[in-house]
C-alpha cells in the first residue's frame, strides 16, 4: 500500500507537473506586457499562477483519465501511473476536481472577463483530450489550450483583449502545435492501427515534419509581431533570436524522422523557449526602468 504522500507524488508525476514551465513564462509575459511598463500587482501574479496550475492540472488529469484504456494498450505509455495501477481512478478524479475548482476560483478573483471566459477555457482544455478520437488536428486544439495562458494573464491585468496579447497567444498556439506534431511521430503506427487521429497518422513522417516547421515559422512571425507592438529593443529581440535558434535546433534533431533524440527536442529545448523569451522582455523592462529612475 502506498502512503498518502507517495500517492500524491505519483499523481503529480502522472500529470508531469514540472511541465507547467512550458506555458507559465508566457503567462507572466502576458501580465508584464499588459502592465505597460509597470510591475503587475503581486496579488494578480499569484492568482495567475494559481489559475495556470489549476487549469493544467485539470487538463492533464482529464487526459490521463479518458486515455487510460488507450495508454494501457500502447507499449510506450503502458507504464503510466493509471494503467499501471500506481494511482487510483478515485484519486485522479479528486485531483481533476481540485484543478477545476482552483482554476474557477482564480478566474473569478482575477476579474469579470476572465470569469466570463473561464467556461470556454475549460471546454477547450478538457475537450482536447477527446479530439484524437475524431480529428487529426488535436495538436492545434492543444496549442489553443496553451495559448489561453498569456491571453488570460493579459486580460487579468488590463481587463481587456488587445492586439499584442493576440500575437503572443497566436505564437504559443503555433509553437505548441508544431512541437506536439513532432512528439506524436512516436505513435504514428499505433494511431493508425487503432483508428486514432493525428497529423502523423494522416500525413506521414515527411508531411508532419514539413507542417511542424511551418508552424514554428508562424510562431516566430507572431512573436516578432508581438515585439513590434511592444516597441521592443535589443535585449527582447536577442531573446527572440535565441528562441529561433532553439526551434531550429529542435527541428534539426528530428530531421528525416529520426526520433532517437526526441526527448531532447521535445522536453529540453521546449522547456527553455518560454523562459528565454520572457527573460529577454523582463531584462529589457528592468533596464529601462532602472535608466528612467536614474535620470
Amino acid at each position: 500500500m502506498r502512503t498518502p504522500s507517495g500517492q500524491f507524488r505519483e499523481l503529480l508525476d502522472m500529470i508531469k507537473f514540472e511541465h507547467t514551465v512550458f506555458a507559465l513564462p508566457f503567462a507572466f509575459l502576458g501580465a508584464l506586457g499588459a502592465a505597460q511598463g509597470m510591475l503587475p500587482p503581486l496579488r494578480t501574479v499569484l492568482w495567475i499562477l494559481a489559475a495556470m496550475v489549476g487549469a493544467r492540472t485539470a487538463a492533464m488529469t482529464f487526459n490521463r483519465l479518458v486515455d487510460a484504456d488507450v495508454d494501457a494498450e500502447n507499449p510506450r505509455t503502458a507504464d503510466r501511473a493509471l494503467p499501471a495501477g500506481r494511482v487510483s481512478k478515485a484519486g485522479a478524479v479528486a485531483l481533476l476536481g481540485a484543478g477545476i475548482v482552483l482554476f474557477g476560483l482564480a478566474a473569478g478573483v482575477l476579474g469579470p472577463l476572465t470569469w466570463a471566459l473561464s467556461p470556454l477555457a475549460l471546454v477547450i482544455i478538457l475537450g482536447y483530450s477527446l479530439c484524437k478520437r475524431f480529428t487529426s488536428w488535436a495538436h492545434v486544439v492543444l496549442g489553443l489550450s496553451l495559448s489561453g495562458a498569456p491571453l488570460g494573464a493579459w486580460i487579468a491585468v488590463s481587463g481587456r483583449i488587445e492586439p499584442p496579447a493576440l500575437w503572443l497567444s497566436g505564437g504559443v498556439l503555433a509553437w505548441t502545435a508544431g512541437f506536439d506534431i513532432l512528439y506524436a511521430l512516436q505513435d504514428q503506427g499505433y494511431d493508425r492501427s487503432k483508428g486514432l487521429h493525428s497529423v502523423p497518422a494522416r500525413l506521414g513522417t515527411a508531411g508532419s515534419l514539413a507542417l511542424s516547421r511551418a508552424l514554428h515559422v508562424l510562431a516566430l512571425g507572431a512573436w516578432a509581431m508581438f515585439n513590434l507592438h511592444m516597441g521592443s529593443h535589443l535585449i527582447a529581440w536577442a531573446g527572440w533570436v535565441a528562441v529561433a535558434a532553439m526551434l531550429a535546433r529542435e527541428q534539426w534533431l528530428v530531421r528525416g524522422g529520426d526520433l532517437s533524440r526526441i526527448d531532447q527536442a521535445f522536453f529540453t529545448l521546449n522547456s527553455f523557449v518560454g523562459i528565454v523569451f520572457f527573460l529577454g522582455h523582463a531584462l529589457e523592462w528592468w533596464l529601462s526602468r532602472s535608466l528612467l529612475s536614474a535620470v
